[in-house]
């Protein structure tokens, strides 16, 4: 079973998996751990992640980002509306009502549901998932926005089914921040303390939201939420843009809403100047070459000045920070710590205006961008039967009503004041007071004040429940086969391009090599043939090559490989045939000396017999002279041509001549016994070859040390 947490953000992802015993976030295929929210489409396949996200300039009409706000949205929702003129990209209504995009895939107009796209988005990172844990991924937990409606996170859960993904539990961001947090901890105070109570603040691109917890040792209670969901670092990025576009407008005549790639540019510009102004309150500038009708343009701003323009924006945080404590009918001297988190929280003037509200200095304790997957993930553990994880609770918070009706037909004048609800086994209690009934009047006593009668009425109470927007069986299946098409597709192109840029590679690798270190083994007339083999190659691959099929560039790298791998392995021999000769040169030195050793009557080799002796003696003298003559014919070998001996005969050589046996035997030494039994004493085997020398070295206390035997 798979744990794993997805935090799917306005801009940015985050994968979190559960291995080794701990959690830790998962890195993309470019080694990177954030994820653009970003899909691309093109005429052959989609590009999802980073690979999206470098073609919002060049193909910006086709590149969706910032989809997150469409969940659960009808396509005539005022919200909607007042986005489009702000979207590069085109917005259409499915026949639903929701929210859809259009774009062209596949050279067809495509209009694609929000959760479509979502679950586009999600099976990349579900492809991340299964990559750092080598393991099918289908069980997870995706965090949510907190201020995410039924509608919202039902549209999600429909993202998640699309993508082929089983949703064990929707999170809010706030409360997957404070699981990573809590659950850590140590000294947490004892279920009969008085809890700690801790602010979570999260300020992300496109979203401001504020928690209260009570942590008690194993568990954590959110005590209120509140949020601003239209507040976050956009709003900064938009008034930076429009600052430099008024700015360029007057210094360069440009108009530069009129070019959405501009637009996209001079966003992305802005942003990272927003990031540096975060750690510098110098002047700081902004060039763009080539912005717009081939002009270069440039600017500066510094901190103070930024914070200036963004004043009414700032003015946005206190006032959920104030809702908070209101809802949970807390002071600030009650809050032992505020943690923040988010993109948008590394700002000082947020940091700033958070301290002065609370009068203490917001805790930087996680990581701000991570955080919220690794929550997830914790959450996706305790959930999974197949880990052993810390007991601990959670009891989140919905930050909205749920509203009751039914027909109000009163019976025997009763009229219902007080109505007590029990979730969700129990069952509903009508606590009733009845008005003013009928009482019998006793003719011999005076009247008496009127009492009210009490009735309870016990009964059980039908729930029917309408979600609106929820995809309806039908659609879902016939979206999860489309996601399946689009994946093989996917495939297809990536095995497509691989091949291609395959010989691509080989090109441009071959030609520097021909001249570099492959220059002495090749001679002239091969390197013109197959340099201009080359160059017809390259002037293919941008032309008649541009579009092919993936085996047409398969067999093209077979054509350019029958020509450039001779050389590549003459290169290959010559830097490995002299290692291959000096050991076999060591092996027959090593050999040759315990023959010398044999000849000179040394007591240890004295068990020898004398005829196998020679035999070997003579076949190390033979090996040595065909190395000898070898090398001699090598070295007047042209390096351009095959050489006279490769390195795989050499090592087979070597291969041969060597055997060694380590065998132990505790007997002491004794001259007559023959090897063969001291090798069945150590459990050895000596394989019986056309001639072997066998040699014991004794060391003290009779232990056999090693039995070598050569071949030829």
């Amino acid at each position: 079973m798979s744990v794993v947490g997805f935090d799917v953000g306005f801009l940015s992802c985050y994968v979190a998996v559960a291995r080794a015993g701990g959690i830790e976030t998962a890195a993309n295929e470019y080694s990177d751990r954030s994820t653009p929210a970003c899909v691309s489409f093109g005429p052959r396949n989609r590009s999802i992640g980073a690979a999206a996200k470098s073609q919002m300039v060049t193909n910006c009409k086709n590149t969706v980002q910032g989809f997150k706000r469409f969940h659960g949205r009808a396509f005539s929702d005022p919200f909607v509306q007042n986005l489009k003129s702000s979207l590069v990209y085109d917005l259409s209504q499915m026949p639903s009502g929701t929210t859809g995009i259009k774009v062209m895939y596949m050279e067809e107009e495509k209009v694609f549901s929000i959760e479509q796209i979502t679950a586009m988005l999600l099976t990349k990172l579900k492809e991340t998932a299964e990559s750092a844990l080598k393991k099918p991924v289908a069980d997870c937990v995706i965090s949510v926005p907190c201020f995410y409606t039924d509608a919202e996170r039902r549209s999600v859960i429909d993202a998640a089914q699309i993508a082929g993904l089983n949703c064990l539990r929707l999170m809010n961001e706030t409360t997957a921040v404070a699981l990573a947090y809590g659950i850590y901890k140590q000294d947490l105070p004892t279920p009969e303390e008085k809890p700690r109570t801790v602010v979570f603040v999260d300020i992300g691109h496109s979203g401001y939201q504020v928690s209260v917890c009570a942590f008690n040792k194993g568990k954590l209670k959110i005590l209120a939420t509140a949020f601003d969901p239209e507040m976050g670092g956009k709003d900064f990025d938009e008034r930076l843009v429009k600052h430099f576009c008024e700015e360029f407008a007057v210094k360069y005549k440009l108009d530069v809403k009129s070019k959405p790639r501009a637009l996209v540019r001079l966003y992305q510009e802005c942003e990272k100047l927003k990031k540096l102004m975060s750690a510098n309150s110098s002047d700081l500038p902004l060039n763009i070459e080539c912005f717009m009708n081939d002009i270069d343009v440039s600017g500066k701003l510094n901190r103070y000045a930024f914070e200036e323009m963004c004043a009414d924006v700032l003015a946005r945080v206190e006032p959920p920070l104030r809702s908070l404590l209101e809802q949970a009918h807390l002071k600030k001297d009650d809050i032992h710590a505020v943690e923040i988190v988010g993109g948008s929280s590394r700002m000082p003037a947020i940091k700033e205006r958070i301290n002065k509200f609370f009068g203490k200095e917001p805790s930087t304790t996680l990581n701000a961008d991570e955080a919220v997957a690794r929550g997830c993930a914790l959450q996706c553990a305790i959930l999974s039967p197949a880990f052993k994880v810390r007991e601990f609770s959670t009891t989140d918070v919905v930050p909205f009503p749920i509203s009751l009706k039914w027909n109000s037909a009163a019976e025997d004048g009763v009229r219902y004041k007080h109505v007590t609800f029990s979730l969700p086994k129990e069952p509903f209690i009508l606590d009733t007071s009845a008005e003013e009934g009928k009482q019998e009047k006793k003719s011999d006593q005076p009247p008496q004040a009127k009492k009210a009668k009490v009735k309870t009425k016990v009964l059980e109470l039908p729930i029917e429940n309408n979600p609106q927007w929820q995809l309806a069986n039908d659609m879902l299946n016939l979206f999860v086969e489309s996601e399946g098409k689009m994946i093989v597709q996917d495939k297809l192109e990536k095995e497509r391009n691989d091949a291609k840029n395959y010989v691509e590679e080989y090109v441009y690798e071959m030609r520097d090599k021909l001249h570099g270190i492959f220059e002495k083994f090749v001679n002239d007339s091969d390197r013109d043939v197959l340099s201009l083999k080359l160059e017809d190659t390259e002037v293919w691959l941008y032309e008649d090559g541009e579009d092919q099929p993936k085996q047409v560039y398969i067999d093209k790298l077979v054509d350019l490989k029958s020509l450039g791998q001779p050389i590549q392995d003459r290169y290959t021999e010559f830097e490995e045939r002299p290692k291959a000769f000096d050991e076999l040169g060591r092996q027959l030195q090593q050999y040759m000396k315990i023959v010398e050793a044999y000849k000179t009557k040394e007591e240890q080799y004295d068990h020898l017999e004398e005829a196998e002796v020679q035999k070997v003696d003579r076949m190390v003298n033979d090996v040595m002279i065909w190395m000898n003559s070898k090398m001699n014919q090598q070295s007047k070998q042209s390096l351009a041509v095959e050489p006279v001996v490769k390195t795989t005969e050499i090592q087979a050589k070597t291969r041969v001549s060597r055997s060694l046996f380590i065998i132990h035997d505790s007997r002491p030494t004794r001259k007559n016994d023959r090897p063969e039994e001291w090798i069945s004493a150590g459990n050895a085997t000596l394989t019986n070859t056309i001639g072997f020398l066998r040699c014991v070295s004794v060391v003290s206390g009779g232990l056999w040390t090693y039995v070598e035997s050569m071949r030829f």
